[in-house]
This record gives C-alpha cells, sequence and structure tokens, in this order.
C-alpha cells in the first residue's frame, strides 16, 4: 500500500518544450573573468562550478568503433570541500582481445597569479594506471597546483569497440552546471534506444538525420543551462534513481539483414538461453547431479529441500566479489576451486534446484548501487546481478547464495532494488521484491561509576537478518574503519573491540569502555543522562524543505538501546526519567522509552519499530514527529544524591 514510484520514463521520440537553436560541440574560449569569481550564482556555497560539460558519443560508420568524447571546464570555489574534481579517473574496459584506448588527453590547472593567467599542465608521468579488475583498469591522475578559485579544464577521448551499452551520463550532479550538453551520433543502420530519465526537460534539443561523416546519421543533441546542484535527501537508497540521466542501448543493425538486440523483455530472456555463459550452464545436469548432497531426496516439502541445497552452496563455494549476469570462469571451474562470481554461484544453485525437482528459474536484479530498473525499456546492460527463485505453492522464495549470512527471503542490502525481471521458462515476469522480514539492532550497555568520577563497562552492539548483513560487508571492506567508527560516533575511547558472526548468522561486535565525561558533579549530587553515549542528540529527520522521495531503510526494523547502570553505593536517585510512547495511527512507526530501578540498578530501554522497509514521502512528518520525541526522552538527565 506504500509502494510509490516516481521516476519519470521518457524516450527520445518524445516531444520536449519547443528549444531555441544552439551550437553543440562547440566549446566556448577560455574567459579569464571567470578565475576572479568569488562565488557561483546558482548557489553561493557550493565549492565547485561547473561552467562548461559536454559529453558526445560517435559511432564511426568506417571502423565500427565507438568515441566517447569529453570535454569539461570546472570552477574550484573551496578546494577542501572539492576533493571530487580534484582527481580524475577513466576506466577503460577489455574483453578478450577487445579492449578500448584513451588518447587526446589534456587536462591543465588555470590560476590568477599578480593578474595573469597561468596555467598548470597534467603531465604524462603524473599519470598511472591501475588494474581494477580482471576487465577494467582505470587511468587515474591529480590536477596540480589547485588553490581556492582555480579553473580545471580536461579533455579526453576513448575509442571503444563495444557498442552495445552506450555509458549512462548524470544530467543532475550535486555541482550546479552553467551548461551541460549530451550528444550521439549513429549511422541509421546502427539504432539506439535513448532511455531518458528524470523530471529536467532539456532548453534545447534536436533529434534529426543528417549527412555527415560520409554517410547518414541519425543525432541526438540535448542542452541544459544554469542546472542547480541536486539536492540529496537522507534516508534515500540510491538518489541516482531520481537524478535525470540519459544512457543508450543499442536496438539493431541493418548491414543488409536486420537484426534485433533490444526490443523486449522476451527477446532478452531467448539471448540469454542461448549465451554460453547464461543458458548452457544451466544444461549441465550432470554437475549438480554429481554434487548433490545425501539425503535431500528423502525430503518432503520444497522449501526443506531449498533450504538443505542453499545452506550446502553457501558453505562449499565463496563469492569473489564479482558482479554479473554472466559466468566468468564456468560452472566447472567453480567446482574445481570452490570459488566464482554472482552469476557462477547462483546459477549452480538454480542448477540444483533444478535437479532436486523444484521448479527454479533466475531472477536478474539491478543492484541498490546500480539504480533502478527501468522497466519501460528493456535492456540486459541495466541488470548486474543474478538471484535464485523457487516457485512453490506458497509462490515465490528468493535465495542469494553469494552471502555466508543470508537465507530464504532474507537477502543482502544490495539486492533489494524494487524489481527483478523473472526468466522463467514459459514466460518473463515482472517481480516486486518487498523485503518482508524485519531486521533486529540491539545496542547493550552494562556500566558502573567509579569512585573516582568515571563510568566504566560493557558495550555491545548486535544486528539481525538484512542489517547483520550491511555490518558484516561494512566490517570486510575496511576492518579499521568499521571499529573507528565506535569512537567516532560517540566520542568515546572503546578497547577490546571484538567484532565477529555468531552461530546463528546474527554480527556482533563488543567492547570495554571508560569515560571521564559521563557526569557532573554538583555539591553531593551526580548529574547524569542515565542513556550515556546512546542518547539521540539529533533528529535525522531535520529537513526544512519539503520532502521529495520516498523514505528507504531497506528492511523493517527494530532498534532497541538498553542500559544497565549501576547506582554506586551511598547514592539513591531524586527522580526517575519520565517514560514515554508514542505510536502512528497505522501502527507502522512506534516509540517507547522505559525507565525502571531494580534493586541498585538503573535500567533505560529505548524500542523504535518500523513495520515496513519503506514509506511514501507523506510519512516525513510523522517520522520528524516521532524521532524529535525520541531526542527529547533520550536528553533527560537525572540526579543521583548522597544519602
Amino acid at each position: 500500500m506504500k509502494k510509490i514510484f516516481l521516476l519519470v520514463f521518457c524516450s527520445a521520440n518524445l516531444i520536449f518544450v519547443a528549444a531555441q537553436k544552439q551550437e553543440f560541440l562547440s566549446p566556448p574560449k577560455f574567459n579569464d573573468a571567470d578565475l576572479s569569481k568569488q562565488k557561483s550564482l546558482l548557489d553561493e556555497n557550493t565549492p565547485a562550478e561547473i561552467l562548461y560539460k559536454s559529453v558526445y558519443f560517435m559511432v564511426d560508420h568506417s571502423t565500427g568503433l565507438l568515441h566517447k568524447k569529453y570535454y569539461y571546464r570546472v570552477k574550484i570555489y573551496n578546494k577542501d570541500k572539492a576533493e571530487d574534481w580534484l582527481n580524475l579517473e577513466i576506466p577503460l574496459y577489455q574483453n578478450g582481445s577487445s579492449q578500448e584506448t584513451l588518447s587526446k588527453m589534456k587536462a591543465f590547472t588555470y590560476n590568477l597569479e599578480n593578474g595573469t593567467v597561468v596555467s598548470t599542465k597534467v603531465e604524462k608521468n603524473s599519470k598511472y594506471k591501475s588494474k581494477e579488475s580482471k576487465n577494467v583498469s582505470i587511468t587515474k591522475f591529480a590536477f596540480p597546483n589547485v588553490k581556492d578559485g582555480s579553473i580545471l579544464e580536461y579533455q579526453f577521448e576513448v575509442s571503444s569497440p563495444f557498442l552495445f551499452a552506450i555509458p549512462e551520463i548524470l544530467i543532475e550532479s550535486d555541482t550546479p552546471s552553467l551548461y551541460t550538453e549530451y550528444a550521439l551520433d549513429a549511422p541509421l543502420n546502427i539504432a539506439y534506444n535513448i532511455n531518458y530519465t528524470g523530471s529536467l526537460l532539456p532548453k534545447y534539443k534536436t533529434v534529426e538525420e543528417r549527412n555527415q561523416y560520409g554517410s547518414e546519421y541519425k543525432t541526438y543533441r540535448f542542452g541544459y543551462t544554469n542546472l542547480k546542484g541536486f539536492k540529496t535527501e537522507k534516508f534515500v537508497k540510491n538518489d541516482r534513481n531520481y537524478r535525470t540521466k540519459i544512457s543508450a542501448e543499442l536496438n539493431s543493425t541493418n548491414f543488409g539483414l536486420l537484426k534485433l538486440y533490444s526490443s523486449s523483455w522476451e527477446e532478452i530472456k531467448k539471448r540469454l538461453y542461448a549465451n554460453e555463459s547464461f543458458g548452457e550452464e544451466l544444461k549441465k545436469s550432470k554437475l549438480a547431479k554429481e554434487n548433490m548432497p545425501a539425503g535431500i531426496s528423502d525430503l518432503k516439502e520444497d522449501v526443506e529441500k531449498a533450504d538443505a541445497i542453499f545452506k550446502y552452496v553457501q558453505k562449499n563455494f565463496t563469492w569473489n566479489k564479482d558482479r554479473g549476469v554472466y559466468t566468468e570462469n564456468g560452472l566447472k571451474k567453480l567446482l574445481e576451486t570452490k570459488i566464482g562470481n554472482a552469476a557462477e554461484i547462483n546459477l549452480f544453485l538454480i542448477l540444483m534446484f533444478r535437479e532436486a525437482g523444484l521448479k527454479s528459474d533466475p531472477l536478474l536484479i539491478s543492484t541498490v548501487d546500480n539504480g533502478v530498473i527501468n522497466l519501460a525499456s528493456p535492456n540486459i546492460s541495466n541488470m548486474n546481478f543474478v538471484i535464485a527463485v523457487i516457485d512453490t505453492k506458497d509462490g515465490y522464495h528468493l535465495y542469494d547464495a553469494t552471502s555466508k549470512q543470508s537465507s530464504m527471503d532474507e537477502l543482502p542490502p544490495r539486492d533489494w532494488n524494487d524489481f527483478g525481471i523473472l526468466l522463467a521458462k514459459e514466460k518473463i515476469s515482472q517481480v516486486q521484491m518487498i523485503n518482508a522480514k524485519s531486521s533486529f539492532n540491539y545496542l547493550t550497555v552494562n556500566a558502573k561509576i567509579n569512585d573516582g568520577g568515571t563510568i566504566s563497562g560493557t558495550y555491545s552492539d548486535r544486528d539481525t537478518g538484512t542489517y547483520a548483513m550491511s555490518a558484516k560487508e561494512s566490517y570486510d571492506d575496511n576492518t579499521d574503519k568499521y571499529k573507528k567508527q565506535y569512537k567516532d560516533n560517540f566520542s568515546i575511547d572503546f578497547t577490546g573491540i571484538d567484532s565477529k558472526i555468531l552461530e546463528n548468522g546474527d554480527f556482533e561486535s563488543t567492547m570495554n569502555f571508560s569515560s571521564e565525561n559521563l557526569i557532573d558533579r554538583v555539591g553531593k549530587k551526580i548529574i547524569i543522562n542515565p542513556m550515556l553515549f546512546l542518547n539521540k542528540n539529533s533528529n535525522e529527520f531535520d529537513q526544512t524543505e519539503e520532502r521529495q522521495y520516498r523514505i528507504d531503510f531497506i528492511s523493517a526494523f527494530t532498534k532497541v538501546k538498553k542500559v544497565v547502570l549501576e547506582i554506586p553505593e551511598g547514592y539513591v536517585v531524586e527522580e526517575l526519567p519520565k517514560s514515554k510512547k508514542i505510536v502512528t495511527e497505522d501502527k507502522e512507526i512506534e516509540y517507547s522509552y522505559i525507565a525502571e530501578q531494580k534493586g541498585n540498578k538503573l535500567e533505560i530501554t529505548s524500542t523504535t519499530k518500523i513495520a515496513s522497509a519503506d514509506y511514501p514521502k507523506e510519512y516525513y512528518p510523522a517520522f520528524k514527529q516521532i524521532w524529535g520525541v525520541a531526542s527529547k526522552s533520550e536528553n533527560q538527565v537525572i540526579s543521583l544524591i548522597k544519602k
């Protein structure tokens, strides 16, 4: 009832507002006066501003190469807050002997020194390459001599043999732009679908056929002026879904014979099932038969069989962190090495399910960080992951064996991105993915007040379900950073931090602490917030402008904060904090704060319950109110009086 899908899908043949005449692909001359600008007229607080941005894609009719040309000119107002612009990374792809090449690279930093424009060139020896994965290398460099007031300018060209998917270009970025343009030229016999997503319309637009480069071309031009920076909001899974952006995918070629590439989900399914790195792998039933765990055939219920097979695959095979719809080394190699990419592990899982007599098919998804699927424009390049589905008398159940902590219908956070495309043998179907299982977060403090005025004790942070998988991924990505977050978040010196997966799949971190900053002494009184460092000292729902986008939590959840504080001998509590409970009429959002004294111990428990994984924007005022009540409750203080 709360699902709201707000993206605006457009195609290249839609009629935009009448556009003025504009000369595209013609960078303006460098204006020395721009170096003297002190702030942007679009946003006086922005640390940087795009003066000119041009992205041009051209398919060469004679060589068949895709030329990707980029030209940027950026004004830096505050160097320290414009770090994203100070370094440039250019990814280059390869597949076997086919690879992209970088050329025509020029980059400069411009400064105004004693009234004179001084340029500093990015030298060749300052650039370096790194191998990011089997198929991707990145050329990197940093702009030299950047100061507040500098202008950065760069241009380069990438020649690519890969014509199928033209990269997605963000029109709305965090940085305001005086002018941004997108251009695509393709020979008439090489046709593309243009995917235009978002709410901004171009000021200038041209879509026409023309003779150029010695052949007939279809040309697309979109120009935008005075774009303000995109306003981000908290509690949004991926705000890229709401930004205006343009991408293109090969629709067809005609070299005497018409060949269609993207026309419908059904056509995509047929091609995938014919592909040696997808459908052909699912024909290798012998591999499943040879590796089927003992006792599976004795199980009666489909879910029992599926769970047993899933645990076997989950335990015996390890994901190499590579995503994708296609296998890289194949299922035979997976069985040899016990390591594989997402497609290898989950396609093998499907193969095992089918061998056990279960009705199982692949579900194509786009992970959260990859953006939501454009259902109106079928294309395989929009997908970057595949998971397993079984169809039972109770409906569909989802599995992803790439995570050691996942289970039936309890997937890693990256998977929950609204929709998937189910590739059943008999038909294609769109599946709405709703995370119906709730996660729990238990924050527990056991503490005592020492004679010297310090407070010491233990602290534990335990996550279940989706949140446990998220915590484990963060821990694996950067263990030191994960542990450091506790000190950064609470300003407490924790020691002995121990993080691990528990036998039931929960992820828990335990630690010790001691602090001199949690109590105040006034005469014979000890003034203290019994929530200690767990108090909610700000309202995360602090947006003053009207909410624009859906509120995302990935998972329904319950957060329980519990503090057990030992009252020092010879002291009594003057007055307990006031307990509080608030709940929305539909019981979707609940909060309670309970303070109790049990002997010489004070127990404070705050509980926040969120019943769904996401909410329409109209719920924002309710969240803001309840979070405000929580903040007020958790900042109550008490007085301990010496007898």
